[in-house]
């Protein structure tokens, strides 16, 4: 696909020359909504600079205000950057005052952020194979070792430490992918996420200020069908063998069942995601935790049902005590989910901050799943409601703090709303990039590419000629052999199963195998 310019994508720039090789993102006409003015000003039209002549000049005062307002915004965001780094600010990054006063205005550093751990549950899907026609549906299309630099993000400055494998045997047969072949890697097991861990270069400790250990989940990219599996029953978390003793604290069913189920005959679900999960961070903690003039943070994302896994892991790790070093230092567990539904209680709520897991929440106001499951029983509901319903198995109630953003802000998304769109994730991050804070206009601040929103969906404004749903493999993953037939590759597997030491620390862990 042709490179698309990211940067000046909101107004028109004279220096932009079009190609047969590039794109540039020009609408007709873009309706903006300015704080000082009570009315939206088309601000955009194609600009000609044929004459030679200086396009200053023909610009009305309008538009050299907008064109001035846009640049003024972007300045701002790059001083404010450069003025405190994420080194020195990456405990209030991650939640250690609740973000207040980063949410509104937006805070650069903060924003950076949350796209980049976006972009860290979005390389889930880009490297999921959903294609039924594949022996290796619903498995990893890429080896660990090689993830990120497979999926084309160079200098991620972290290494993918375990991938994280689910069985499909429970109730959710909307989220699960299978191949429609008989000989296949897995009949009932998915690739779930992988946990990744920040490197030793100079230059990722100086960027990050500690070292992080990152988890992201997989979770479903437009299908919404799984909400109708969930059961939508609260159990307590202690009945699936959490350390918890509070019989109070509850968590939706069909969540628990993903994260703790296991078929032992199969090779890569023969212990549950959760197993797999505790004992690479068991392992991380002990050897990164007391690391001498280095501060160690653990980070969990995920989107949609995948941010659902993200906040149950989160209270899993703080509930075992696995952010406590050897020598008793706390590290801090923070979650940065996108659209991700409610998953407990009330009590569930107040257990999470009680152990200090701080939790973020980026939904786009028009999303649905967000609202499920307890759509009409949840933190929304008078005080007295609550207290009357609260022992019901289906009273649900968020956690954390609230980012709520709204496509129809943006110029360049259509402003229709459909389920599957409102719900993408690529989407959202687009959204990240123009939020500047309640009532702000909407300036994309990195030059994070918007033909990124079409990769698996047709959200995108048609006259910006980006074809829907672009992303495909080429040639639906057949390569030609030596001898001239097309066959499917194999691909290698031997790195992906559980660590041959997994038993002994399950055993730490106090959980049986």
């Amino acid at each position: 696909m042709a490179t698309i310019p990211s940067h000046n994508l909101l107004l028109p720039n004279p220096t932009i020359n079009q190609s047969a090789h590039s794109l540039s993102f020009k609408p007709h006409t873009t309706h903006l909504n300015f704080p000082a003015r009570s009315s939206p000003v088309a601000v955009t039209r194609a600009l000609s600079t044929t004459d030679g002549a200086s396009t200053s000049s023909r610009l009305d005062p309008v538009e050299k205000y907008e064109i001035t307002a846009a640049e003024d915004v972007r300045r701002r965001d790059r001083e404010a950057k450069e003025s405190k780094s994420l080194r020195d600010t990456w405990r209030k990054i991650q939640g250690e005052d609740d973000w207040a006063g980063l949410m509104d205005p937006m805070d650069p550093v903060l924003r950076s952020e949350l796209i980049r751990y976006g972009e860290m549950a979005q390389a889930c899907y880009d490297a999921f194979d959903f294609d039924p026609f594949s022996r290796y549906c619903g498995s990893c299309r890429f080896t660990r070792k090689k993830l990120f630099d497979s999926l084309g993000i160079f200098d991620s400055g972290y290494e993918a430490a375990r991938y994280l494998y689910a069985t499909s045997n429970i109730n959710l047969p909307n989220f699960f992918s299978k191949s429609r072949w008989s000989k296949v890697w897995s009949k009932n097991a998915n690739w779930m996420g992988y946990v990744a861990v920040s490197d030793d270069s100079e230059a990722t400790r100086h960027r990050l200020g500690r070292r992080d250990i990152a988890i992201a989940w997989r979770g479903t990219v437009t299908q919404l069908e799984w909400i109708a599996d969930l059961k939508d029953f609260l159990k307590p978390v202690s009945g699936n063998g959490f350390r918890c003793r509070d019989p109070a604290v509850k968590a939706e069913s069909g969540f628990l069942d993903l994260y703790t189920d296991k078929d032992t005959s199969c090779n890569f679900s023969k212990f549950s995601a959760r197993e797999q999960l505790l004992t690479e961070v068991k392992r991380l903690v002990e050897r990164y935790g007391d690391e001498e003039g280095d501060d160690l943070s653990i980070t969990v994302t995920g989107h949609s049902l995948g941010g659902a896994l993200a906040v149950l892991s989160a209270y899993d790790v703080a509930e075992m005590g696995l952010n406590r070093t050897k020598k008793g230092k706390v590290v801090p567990v923070t979650v940065f989910t996108y659209s991700a539904p409610r998953v407990g209680n009330i009590r569930f709520k107040e257990r999470m901050e009680e152990l200090g897991v701080k939790v973020l929440r980026v939904v786009n106001k028009h999303d649905v799943v967000p609202k499920s499951p307890g759509l009409f029983l949840n933190e929304h509901a008078p005080d007295a409601l609550k207290q009357l319903a609260g022992g019901l198995p289906w009273c649900y109630c968020h956690v954390g703090e609230k980012l709520a953003l709204d496509h129809q802000n943006s110029p360049f998304l259509k402003p229709s709303v459909d389920l599957s769109t409102a719900h993408n994730l690529e989407a959202l991050l687009h959204l990240l990039d123009g939020y500047h804070g309640k009532g702000q206009r909407f300036v994309l601040s990195s030059g994070r590419d918007p033909a990124l929103v079409n990769k698996a969906s047709d959200f995108l404004k048609d006259h910006f000629m980006v074809p829907p749903y672009w992303r495909q493999d080429a040639n639906k993953g057949m390569v030609r052999h030596t001898d001239g037939r097309w066959i499917q590759p194999d691909r290698i597997r031997a790195e992906d199963h559980h660590a041959p030491d997994i038993h002994h620390l399950l055993t730490q862990l106090h959980h049986p195998s």
